[in-house]
């Protein structure tokens, strides 16, 4: 069962766009090396996913083995794309725990996204003030190196 699919209410994508190679809803039992393949994750980490509650239970086999499906893979693009933003496990934790609760925590899951996406602008900025002083030694060692060429063809 999905994190969706535990909440009984309307279903806000997760993920941007969807991936190729997936299977029909219905048919989507992936395994746990399938979604390996899929992601870039670890078996490890997605087993640790489950056991600190960022991936909901995942339905099993008969004989044991994790099933994924399209909506778990489209879970994991969203925590992907939240570890990107540098959002803390444990916020992330907390936004899967508040998707479970349902309808009634969109205010907090408001929150905890906004807030978040106020970081990312914040560290944006850094990086373009980092990469404008990149862009200055750049071009000072570009020059420097036409000068130092021009000299030499004396």
């Amino acid at each position: 069962m999905t994190v969706m699919e535990t909440t009984g209410t309307r279903i806000d994508t997760c993920a941007g766009t969807p991936q190729q190679n997936r299977r029909p809803d219905g048919d989507d039992h992936y395994t746990i090396s399938e979604v390996v393949a899929f992601t870039g994750l670890t078996a490890h980490t997605l087993r640790w996913y489950e056991r600190i509650g960022l991936m909901p239970h995942i339905d099993r086999s008969h004989t044991g083995q994790r099933r994924y499906t399209n909506r778990d893979l489209d879970w994991l693009d969203l925590v992907g794309k939240l570890r990107l933003t540098g959002m803390p496990v444990a916020d992330m934790v907390r936004y899967a725990e508040l998707v479970r609760e349902g309808d009634h925590t969109y205010g907090e899951r408001f929150q905890l996204l906004k807030t978040t996406r106020e970081d990312v602008l914040a560290r944006i900025d850094e990086l373009r003030g980092t990469l404008a002083v990149l862009d200055r030694k750049i071009s000072f060692y570009a020059d420097a190196g036409h000068g130092l060429a021009s000299e030499r063809s004396r």
